[in-house]
């Protein structure tokens, strides 16, 4: 995948810690065993032996086999001496075993198979981890979040032109979004927000990154200016191998797109705002965008396709009322 060196190296050195801190756990545990029951320290240290003596044996020459039938007997009476003792205390036959939070590679990120090297799913994960952590450096999570958000601030009055209420149809969709952050898997449907600007939608689709970051999902939260600028700069970066943004963001658990129609269009900005969009969809990815156009609006300065496909794969939310910021001040 075409994911940074940063990132590479910072993927590697989280699974190398948790290698590390396996281990270092798992000598603490050998110690303990050890000074509870010192058969156990012989038993390793008879198996040791085996294997030195097997080496050794093999350069004396002479009787070659008959020596290492031998030895092959004593160690596999030892390992089976030891398995028992380690069950009948209570401690587990894997007790002096460092235990890695990956089974398949151990915590180091490759395995072997048929002689070749192969990322493991663990690496993977801590790639697009790492990557989201990065694109989310300057997102302000913190600071939005459900509880924070006031339904209050919207009006109780019935609007004259729609014949809705503000503050009813706003508690709908903060009731919503709490519900879908709560409620999220990576197969969850996609969104789309749209409205004027200081209706609280930057504010709900924050608050939902939050959660569902909290619930240990990878989620990218990114406005449609600084995305298409950084898929701009990887294009057409002679240096580059290939958009390890694109990929991060079709990898994601959940990508949040906010601000969509504030950037500098161009073709190759609304073709990769399709592309985005229909990837993560055809994947069975979910996408939230929040917008200040309207759907025709949308279809003028995108495509019909990329409002066909909206309107076909996504729940759309309507942020009613009044700017909220200028009735908080």
């Amino acid at each position: 995948m075409g994911f940074s060196s940063t990132i590479y190296k910072n993927a590697a050195d989280k699974l190398a810690q948790k290698r590390l801190a396996a281990e270092k756990q798992a000598d603490l545990r050998r110690e303990e065993i050890y000074s509870r029951y010192p058969r156990v320290k012989e038993l390793e240290q008879q198996i040791a032996y085996c294997g030195t003596e097997a080496a050794k044996t093999v350069l004396r020459g002479g009787d070659v086999v008959a020596e290492m039938t031998k030895l092959k007997e004593k160690n596999l009476a030892f390992q089976e001496e030891l398995r028992a003792l380690l069950i009948e205390s209570g401690c587990g036959e894997n007790a002096l075993e460092p235990q890695y939070s990956c089974p398949i590679c151990g915590d180091k990120g490759f395995y072997e198979q048929n002689n070749r090297t192969i990322m493991c799913p663990c690496m993977k994960r801590e790639l697009v981890a790492c990557a989201c952590e990065d694109l989310n450096r300057t997102a302000p999570l913190s600071l939005c979040t459900f509880d924070s958000f006031r339904v209050d601030r919207y009006s109780r009055e019935r609007d004259a032109e729609t014949g809705i209420v503000p503050y009813a149809h706003m508690e709908k969709i903060f009731k919503y979004c709490k519900g879908y952050a709560e409620s999220f898997t990576p197969q969850s449907e996609s969104i789309l927000m749209k409205g004027a600007t200081g209706l609280g939608k930057t504010h709900l689709s924050l608050a939902i990154a939050n959660e569902v970051i909290r619930r240990g999902y990878g989620v990218i939260y990114v406005s449609a200016p600084s995305l298409l600028s950084e898929l701009e700069k990887e294009y057409f970066s002679r240096n580059s191998s290939g958009s390890s943004t694109a990929e991060m963001l079709t990898d994601c658990d959940l990508l949040i797109i906010d601000d969509l129609g504030t950037e500098f269009r161009t073709q190759f900005s609304t073709s990769q705002i399709y592309q985005i969009f229909n990837s993560r969809i055809l994947s069975h990815k979910p996408v939230i965008i929040n917008t200040n156009l309207s759907m025709s609006e949308l279809e003028k300065a995108y495509t019909d396709r990329f409002v066909s496909r909206i309107n076909g794969a996504a729940q759309k939310l309507d942020f009613l009322g009044d700017d909220i910021r200028i009735r908080r001040k």
